[in-house]
Parts: C-alpha cells; sequence; structure tokens
C-alpha cells in the first residue's frame, strides 16, 4: 500500500496550474465591464489580477521571496467587495505559498475544499493533500477523517486504502484497522499474490491488540509461511501449541522440539539442551547427537556457565548413536515379535534418524498398522516427518492431515503442513 507523501503537493499543485483561478476560463474584467457584484461565473477584477498573477507570484516564490508574496497576498485580501470567486482565486495563491514555502497547508487546503469553485480534479488533489499533512503531523485521528471523507467523494477509493488503514492504528482504532486489512490480504491471496508484510504485522498487531486470538494466530500462521523467522515460529509455537488448552506437555514436548528444531535456524541453548535430553530418554540418541552438533555448530551450545554440562550431554549422545549403529538390527526380530506396533514405530524412528528413511518409513506403517499404541497419532506425526525428510511431500501431507488426536498433535500436524509447504533453511539443514 503506498503512501502519500507531502512534498509531492508542490507538484500536485503545479500539474492543476499555480493560479487555476486564472487559467480556468477565468478572465480579468476591464473596466467598462459591470461591478464586479453583478458579475456572474469565474472572473477577477484587474486591480485583483495585478496582485495575485500567477506568473510574478511564481516568479517571486521561485527566488523565495515569500515575504513579498505575502503582501501582495494580503493586499488582494484588502480590496473593498472581493466576490466569492476572487477570495477562492487568493486562497488558491495562498495555498501555493504555504506548499512552496513549507508552511502548514492544512487551514489553506480545509477552506479551500468548501469553496463552491473547487472541481473535482482539486478536490481529489486538496483532500489526498490534506489528509497526508494531518499524517505528516502524526494528527492521526484527523487523517483518518479526511481519507475517509476522500473515500466517499474521491475519484480513486482504493489509494487512500492502505494510508487510511494506517491512520487508524496508529490513532489506536485497532478495530477500524483490522475491518480494512482482512479484505486486503484476502483480495491479495484470491489474486494469486503475496500480501504485504506490513499488513500482515499490522493485522497480528490489531488482533491482538483487540484480544482476537483467532486472528491473531490465523495471520501468524501466514506470516510463517510468507516471511517465516525464528521469531515468529516461536511465537506460532508458544500461542498455537503450549498455550492452548489440553496441551499434554509430558507426552508432547520432544514434538514440539522436534518442529521447532525443524522450523529455526537457531533455537536458544536451553532448547537443544532439553531436546537432547528428551531424546535420549525416549532412546534416540542418534537424533540427540545431530541436534547438539547442530547447537555447538551455530554457537548456542559449548559457551557460558552451563559449557562442560552441554559438552558431557554430547558426549553422552555421541557414545549411545554409535552403540545403535552397531546394534539397530538387532532389535528388528523383537520389534516384530512384540504384541503391540510401539516397537516397530520406535524402530522405524531410529531408522530415520539415522538417514535411512525408506527403511524408517516402512517400520512405521507396519507398527501403525500392527495397532496397540498408546497414542497412534503420534505415531502418524512422526510417520509424516519421516515422509517430509524423504522428500515424499505429498504423502506427508496427506499423513499430517490425518492427525487428529487433541494435547497438541493437530496444532503440530497443521504446523508441519506450513512448513512442508513453505521451508525455511532449517528445514533442510534438520533433515540431514
Amino acid at each position: 500500500m503506498s503512501q502519500f507523501r507531502l512534498a509531492r503537493l508542490v507538484l500536485m499543485l503545479a500539474a492543476l496550474g499555480a493560479a487555476p483561478a486564472l487559467m480556468n476560463n477565468a478572465i480579468a474584467q476591464k473596466k467598462e465591464d459591470k461591478p464586479a457584484a453583478e458579475q456572474k461565473g469565474p472572473t477577477v477584477r484587474p486591480e485583483v489580477f495585478k496582485l495575485i498573477d500567477g506568473a510574478q507570484l511564481k516568479a517571486l516564490m521561485d527566488a523565495k521571496n515569500f515575504t513579498e508574496v505575502q503582501n501582495r497576498l494580503n493586499q488582494a485580501e484588502a480590496v473593498p467587495n472581493l466576490t466569492p470567486y476572487e477570495h477562492y482565486a487568493i486562497d488558491r495563491m495562498k495555498l501555493s505559498l504555504a506548499a512552496t514555502s513549507g508552511a502548514d497547508v492544512a487551514p489553506m487546503l480545509t477552506t479551500l475544499l468548501n469553496s463552491e469553485f473547487v472541481t473535482p480534479q482539486e478536490k481529489d488533489t486538496f483532500l489526498l493533500a490534506l489528509g497526508n499533512q494531518y499524517y505528516n503531523n502524526k494528527n492521526y485521528p484527523k487523517a483518518a477523517e479526511v481519507f475517509k471523507r476522500y473515500e466517499k467523494e474521491g475519484s480513486d477509493p482504493a489509494k487512500v486504502r492502505g494510508p487510511l488503514i494506517r491512520a487508524e492504528y496508529l490513532s489506536g482504532d485497532y478495530a477500524a484497522a483490522k475491518a480494512g486489512l482482512l479484505p486486503v490480504i484476502a483480495d491479495a491471496e484470491k489474486a494469486g499474490k503475496v500480501p504485504g508484510e506490513e499488513d500482515l504485522r499490522l493485522l497480528a498487531s490489531s488482533a491482538n491488540k483487540t484480544k482476537d486470538d483467532a486472528t491473531y494466530l490465523a495471520t501468524i500462521d501466514k506470516m510463517i509461511a510468507y516471511y517465516p523467522s525464528d521469531e515468529l515460529w516461536a511465537d506460532a509455537l508458544n500461542r498455537g501449541v503450549y498455550r492452548k488448552p489440553g496441551y499434554d506437555g509430558n507426552a508432547n514436548d520432544v514434538n514440539v522440539y522436534r518442529l521447532e528444531y525443524s522450523a529455526q535456524q537457531k533455537m536458544p541453548a536451553e532448547h537443544y539442551a532439553d531436546f537432547a535430553q528428551l531424546l535420549l530418554l525416549a532412546g534416540f540418541p542418534t537424533e540427540a547427537k545431530k541436534v547438539l552438533d547442530a547447537g555447538f555448530a551455530n554457537g548456542a551450545l559449548g559457551t557460558g556457565a552451563d559449557a562442560a554440562k552441554h559438552r558431557q550431554l554430547r558426549d553422552k549422545a555421541t557414545k549411545g548413536a554409535a552403540d545403535d549403529a552397531k546394534n539397530i538390527a538387532t532389535g528388528e526380530a523383537s520389534a516384530a515379535k512384540s504384541k503391540n506396533g510401539a516397537g516397530l514405530v520406535n524402530l522405524g524412528w531410529a531408522y530415520v534418524t539415522m538417514d535411512q528413511f525408506d527403511k524408517g518409513i516402512g517400520f512405521i506403517q507396519q507398527g501403525i498398522a500392527k495397532g496397540g499404541l498408546k497414542q497412534p497419532d503420534e505415531a502418524k506425526l512422526r510417520l509424516g516427518i519421516a515422509q517430509l525428510r524423504a522428500g515424499h511431500k505429498d504423502e506427508a501431507i496427506k499423513t499430517f492431515q490425518d492427525v487428529k488426536a487433541g494435547g497438541g498433535l493437530s496444532d503440530l500436524a497443521r504446523y508441519w503442513i506450513v512448513l512442508a509447504n513453505h521451508p525455511t533453511p532449517a528445514t533442510a539443514a534438520a533433515a540431514k
């Protein structure tokens, strides 16, 4: 959404004519003509014309002789029995002087907008200029008022759509800003375009300030898709998973970390450590080693007061990963003989963490089919992650769509779909 700059006001006035009162078929009245009070139409008497001659005043303004221009305008205003049109002509030149000299143009624009002689083209220009003047002066309520008037009376309401929304937001009318932004973003998406980042940020902020959690989360979902960042993903997971009623942290903290690790380029140090510890407890040392290696590589781990603990944790994960690589095949027979599919699912995930994706996916699918799982949808979630990391995006999305359980699982599956459709640089790294 473009905004209008006051610096362009002089150019807009120039486009209309320095002294439009003398340009739009207005003529200087001859001495033998009827008295001014009897004149009809756009006429200016010679004694007024010689004081507000556009060519002369322009030369004076170009020379920055604003004092002389003001003197002439004062003399013109002192001429007896000025007609309404002569008042208008003088006011137009006062506007040109204010715009050229950098003075406040709002009073003159307001006066001219109430004139019977203002043309539709001039009205457009004046309304835009007045709204922009108020906006630049940080008088946002007045700017919003003028832009709303332009929406009703101007030739192209779309011109002020963006400035109006921003004026409403900056004046504290967040509900109005939100109402204006929703169709803007919807129209962009319907047209196959990416909504503007500033529009999405304003919508998220407006929703947050009006305590509209549903709109806020929906907007954050769009932002992590179109303009992902570690901060946005952290906010999405915090509000969209952790803080939602019914979230089961004991069961799903490790899965939240998996998504965070795959979406963010750098997690907080404590998240790497907590994630790795949960993985070691769950029996996935290879995955834990990858997580810790990434934390050391990007500088999140290995420094500060906990540096020694970080190294000890990585040593433990490294040893466990080596043992797993040697012994994993021996667990296939026992997993197959188990009464439920949990062993097969875990075995399959272990293979996935070792980058043996197809083999791992097969075991996870066998485990889900065998049944008897405490959280079958958690197994489906891991299956979808495995399929995504293996490069089977369409299959992964279908699997994620089948995750319906609560406790955070369905929310995580929804975010995995976002990540599948809009991967971040961290996504590919996590797959490796």
